[in-house]
């Protein structure tokens, strides 16, 4: 990755260079017993024993609330250098981010009142709570106009009912970010409202557990006649939707990212065995085939990371990146599928055991390909923008 450093500052770089140390020497040791739990169909997370040091680290080394206000203790770091971290650490399959997790914190960020900057985003971006996002209905998918979870104003009060699906980390969340229709005949442009609901509110129910690809876990929520007073409103009522998709957007890029890290990783361990193993007496490397997924992969991730970093500076500007957010999403992770997918091919058999870190990388960028909006949505998203560009133009 030395490639790109010469636009980050000194200080950044040695940044770079703790992180990629923290996850030779504290994270790649653990892949091994991580991924012995995945295989034997537990989920694929770090035990207690196991993360209580990894954060304690963390807070010694200043790896913490690195793009949280600085005005609450963070670091306040621009998207382009989080972004080169998330790659880095997501070079190995060891399930580990250095608190707290950005889209939340960016959504808490931009609209949270002075009362909820206090009580959520202050203990959030210091990595002192965790937080959930329920956007998603079982019969809505990827399309937001057709949210069902409705929010009515009783007094002081709304009264929220609905289901929620595909929410991550519910069970250890002390807060969850709730999206609601609070005005049917406006939908997502005027209709929808965000919700901060505490851990434990009664009518806020775990209807299931889903398991997923790569040993992760989402769940289905039941939201029965649960009560939150008017402080609980995250933002303005009927104006969640332009937060929420700056939440998505952060994730998107974040996803970007995170898919060059893991196809760095499948490149890197793709080279070392091709210069090692022999079929029919020649080495892999020797072998043209093997020469053109190296050499394919070399140029997509170099193209990639280019994306993801001229999204971040624009973002960092302060520019709206929705369309090159979606350009990223859909662009890495077909890339690094394929790097991944090849480097398998090239290991043979042993790419195929789950004692490798290929099968948890595979599935993780599979989900990526629906999670965050499918790429076929991102797809229509960008011909639609692109054909109004256009338009303006002529």
């Amino acid at each position: 990755m030395a490639d790109e450093l010469h636009q980050f500052s000194d200080e950044e770089q040695m940044l770079f260079s703790l992180v990629e140390r923290f996850v030779s020497d504290r994270l790649m040791p653990l892949e091994r017993d991580v991924l012995a739990r995945e295989a034997a169909g537990e989920p694929l997370a770090l035990t207690e024993a196991e993360e209580a040091p990894l954060l304690a680290m963390c807070r010694e080394l200043g790896l913490w609330a690195l793009d949280a206000p600085e005005e609450m203790g963070g670091a306040g770091l621009p998207a382009r250098v989080m972004l080169a971290i998330h790659e880095r650490l997501s070079r190995t399959v060891t399930p580990f981010q250095f608190p707290p997790d950005s889209p939340n914190l960016h959504m808490l960020d931009a609209v949270a009142s002075p009362e909820q900057r206090v009580k959520y985003l202050e203990p959030y971006a210091l990595g002192r709570s965790k937080s959930a996002m329920a956007i998603s209905e079982p019969d809505a998918g990827s399309d937001p106009s057709a949210m069902r979870t409705r929010a009515v104003r009783d007094g002081e009060d709304w009264v929220l009912n609905g289901r929620k699906i595909w929410v991550s980390r519910v069970p250890s969340a002390d807060f969850t970010i709730l999206m609601a229709v609070t005005d049917p005949a406006l939908g997502a442009r005027g209709g929808m409202t965000a919700f901060l609901v505490d851990r434990d509110t009664p009518g806020f129910e775990i209807e299931r557990e889903i398991p997923m690809l790569g040993g992760l876990r989402t769940y289905e929520l039941r939201i029965e006649n649960l009560r939150l007073h008017q402080r609980q409103v995250l933002g303005e009522v009927g104006q969640g939707f332009a937060p929420m998709q700056k939440r998505l957007t952060v994730r998107r890029l974040e996803i970007g990212a995170r898919s060059i890290g893991m196809a760095s990783r499948a490149l890197a361990m793709l080279c070392d065995h091709a210069m090692t193993r022999e079929v029919f007496g020649q080495k892999l490397a020797d072998r043209q085939a093997v020469q053109w997924w190296i050499a394919d992969a070399a140029t997509k991730i170099h193209l990639t990371r280019l994306l993801v970093q001229d999204a971040a500076a624009k973002a960092d500007r302060g520019e709206d990146v929705r369309t090159e957010a979606s350009m990223v999403k859909v662009f890495s992770t077909e890339m690094a599928a394929e790097v991944v997918d090849h480097a398998m091919q090239a290991f043979g058999a042993l790419g195929m055991t789950r004692e490798m870190p290929f099968g948890v990388m595979a599935q993780r960028l599979r989900m990526s390909r629906i999670y965050e909006g499918p790429t076929e949505v991102h797809q229509m998203v960008i011909a639609r923008r692109s054909i109004t560009d256009y338009a303006r133009r002529v």
